[in-house]
Order: C-alpha cells, then sequence, then structure tokens
C-alpha cells in the first residue's frame, strides 16, 4: 500500500470527510436487509472517533438518478450505524447546503454524522468541480474507506482530492489492496484464477491481464459455452455472444502460449428453462441437444476443478459457475466455494472478486472461512484487468514512495 492511510494520523479534533459505501439492499418496509457494507466501515470509523476526531460520513445509496427519492435515503442507515457504534449518529437531510454546514459546525469531537444520499444531486456522479468543493468544504482531512466506488471518478471519490491537503485511505481500502495487490505483484504459487459469470465481453480485459501471471487459469460459467462454440462444440441454446466467438478462438490460442494452463467445463447441467423446479440432465460440454441450456457445472467438471486447485497456493475468483439463484443450478458455484475454504483451512490465500461470487459465498455461510471477500464487484474486476482505480489513485502517496 503506497498511500497514506488512517494508521498514520491521529485525528484529535480534526473534521473529517469519510465516503463510504453505504449501498445498502433495503425491503419495502425501509429495513437493511444485509448490513455487510456498514461492519465493513467500521474499523476506519472507530478509529477516528476514537482518536476524538469529528465524523462526517458520506455515502450513495441506489440509483436515484439526480434528484430526491424518499426509498433511497439513508436514514435507515443512520439508525443502523448507531446501533452498531452505541452511539447516536447525526443525520443530515442534505450532504451539501446550509443544514449540513450548520450541523457539522456544532459538532463535537467524537461525534459522528451521515449526509444524506450523495446521489440525489447529479453532480455527483458528473464529478462536478463546484459540488466537490461544497462537499470538501465540511472537513479538514478527507479519508476514502469506499473501495466499492473507487473505480469511478465522481465528485466524492476523485473531485473532493482537490481541495485537501491530505487525502487517505481507510483500513478497508487498505485491505482490498492488500490482498487484491498482493496476488497480483506478489503471489504464492502455484497461482490460480477462476473467472465466470455470464458473459465473456465482461472478462475478455481480465483474462489477458491474468493470463501472464497465474499458473493456472479456470474458466466456467456462461461464457464457457462462447469459448465451446469458438472451439466446434454442439451448445444447444446456451447462452451465446455470436459477435465473441472469433474473440474467444483467439484468446484460448494467446492463453496457450501464455504462463496459465487453461480449464475449461468438461461436462454440464442442463435443461430447457431456467425455474426452481426446472428437469435437469448432465452431459458432456460437447453434446448439448437442442431446445437445452448449459446452466451448471457437471459432477465431472466439479471434479476436476477440486483436483486443479488442489496444491493452488494463492486463488482470486469473480463469478458465479453457473445460474446459482436458482438451486439445480447452483451446486457447482457452491462446490468452487467449499473448496476455496477447505483450501483456504491448508493455508492458501483465496480472494473472492466481490458482486455474484461474493453473493454465492455468503449463500454457502462461508463468508469468513475465506481469506478476502471483496466490497466491490466492479472495482475489484477493473483491478484485476489492471486498470488504475481514480479513487485511490487520487489519494496522497506515503512520504517513503519514490515518484518519478
Amino acid at each position: 500500500m503506497n498511500k497514506v492511510t488512517v494508521a498514520d494520523l491521529n485525528f484529535r479534533d480534526r473534521r473529517v470527510l469519510l465516503r463510504v459505501d453505504f449501498n445498502v439492499p433495503l425491503n419495502d418496509r425501509q429495513e437493511i436487509t444485509d448490513d455487510r457494507r456498514i461492519k465493513a466501515a467500521l474499523p476506519t470509523i472507530q478509529k477516528i472517533l476514537g482518536d476524538g476526531g469529528i465524523l462526517i460520513a458520506c455515502s450513495h445509496l441506489g440509483r436515484p438518478k439526480g434528484k430526491p427519492v424518499p426509498e433511497m435515503s439513508l436514514a435507515p442507515v443512520a439508525r443502523r450505524l448507531s446501533e452498531l457504534l452505541g452511539q447516536e449518529v447525526l443525520f443530515a437531510e442534505d450532504c451539501i447546503g446550509p443544514e449540513a454546514s450548520n450541523i457539522v459546525g456544532k459538532m463535537e469531537p467524537g461525534q459522528c454524522l451521515l449526509l444524506e444520499n450523495l446521489r440525489f444531486h447529479a453532480e455527483e456522479t458528473a464529478n462536478d468541480q463546484e459540488f466537490a468543493r461544497k462537499l470538501a468544504s465540511l472537513g479538514d482531512i478527507f479519508v476514502n474507506d469506499a473501495f466499492g466506488t473507487a473505480h469511478r471518478a465522481h465528485a466524492s471519490t476523485e473531485g473532493v482530492t482537490r481541495y485537501f491537503n491530505q487525502s487517505i485511505a481507510g483500513y478497508l481500502i487498505e485491505k482490498e489492496i492488500k490482498y487484491l495487490g498482493g496476488a497480483l505483484a506478489d503471489p504464492r504459487r502455484p497461482f490460480a484464477a477462476i473467472l465466470g459469470g455470464a458473459k465473456i465481453s465482461g472478462k475478455i480485459d481480465v483474462i489477458q491481464n491474468l493470463m501472464d501471471k497465474v499458473d493456472i487459469l479456470i474458466i466456467g460459467g456462461g461464457m464457457t459455452f462462447t469459448f465451446a462454440k469458438a472451439m466446434g462444440y454442439e451448445i444447444g441454446d446456451s447462452l451465446l455472444e455470436e459477435d465473441r466467438i472469433e474473440m474467444a478462438r483467439e484468446l484460448v490460442a494467446k492463453v496457450q502460449n501464455s504462463r496459465a494452463k487453461l480449464f475449461f467445463p468438461c461436462d454440464a447441467v442442463i435443461a430447457k428453462e431456467i425455474s426452481d423446479n426446472a428437469e435437469t440432465q448432465v452431459v458432456e460440454i460437447d453434446k448439448i441437444p437442442a431446445g437445452f441450456k448449459g446452466l451448471d457445472l457437471g459432477p465431472k467438471s466439479i471434479e476436476l476443478f477440486r483436483e486443479t486447485l488442489a496444491d493452488a497456493k494463492t486463488i482470486v475468483w469473480n463469478g458465479p459457475m453457473g445460474v446459482f439463484e436458482h438451486a439445480p443450478f447452483a451446486e457447482g458455484t457452491l462446490a468452487i466455494a467449499r473448496c476455496l475454504a477447505e483450501l483456504t483451512d491448508a493455508g492458501a490465500t483465496t480472494i473472492v472478486g466481490g458482486g455474484d461470487s461474493a453473493a454465492a459465498v455468503g449463500k454457502a455461510g462461508l463468508d469468513k472461512k475465506l481469506s478476502h471477500i471483496s466490497t466491490g464487484g466492479g472495482a475489484s474486476l477493473e483491478y484485476l484487468e489492471g486498470k488504475d482505480l481514480p479513487g485511490i489513485a487520487a489519494l496522497t502517496d506515503h512520504p517513503s514512495v519514490e515518484t518519478a
């Protein structure tokens, strides 16, 4: 981690603008159904408050498209954060303007304020500089701990850093970069990557960035069938990106000339429809009949992948192996989650790249059995693609880091 972090500073009597990712799911009664993202920010929040800092937290929730939407208010989050901290969390009904400024002006060291949804203003996602300046005026120092939005150059992630002498990383961002960055820069080998998900188009850059870094590259999920079609296999009515067939063929050739050894599923669970009551069959990956869709790994593929991963010391997983939301097609994804839990227990470093993969690990009840589960699906994917994340690049470099 080559950025200044919260561990490097004491926040006593300082007003700290903290960007967090409190984009949590709410039900129809405005109740939080999963508070993991709130809990993930607690170490940074507790450090700032414990130092005697004045904390002004800000976040987005949902996609209100630049206007106030009552169902996307952060008020329920303020209530839950109060419970988790064991102290009152103040709430401002806007993230900029007189009300927010007045509340901040009266705050004492050790107090915490949560601002209303940043995306109630279109200027947030537009990275409007006047909006960023107004938001920045609430604090003396900026801390970013929202890894889930670090790949977006928004006003609250990148824009505000122009108005602070110091913009520093929170514990969560430090942890994310430790695991994801460590895996890419200096992995214990063998180093394996498991890539799934629906479409090859979303994983092209990841495959190209990883194929000379990993020793083992496992492909699964819906994108398997575009590769299978490129190899001349019968895929029935399985998901297919027609315009990516030639690209899939070229990717296979590139990987075969790279460091990585490439593995595909050898069989699949198929059905005519995607439902919880679907009638399923297991067939070889190259023999899916017309009218059927490949929707999960078959038992031979699960065993192949388990054997392939048996000696791996670092494993990165991004993307489910099947349509895991439906019980008949969940076993492949859950089996990978269980396999990674066993490998973690045996000493391997296992990293799940957020999004659907993280949801599957949660479904399997294995959240605490893996080394690291990323809080940012899109951010972790772009990091694995080798891209700079604007929200992290804009933070203050540590003095010990030499700059060109």
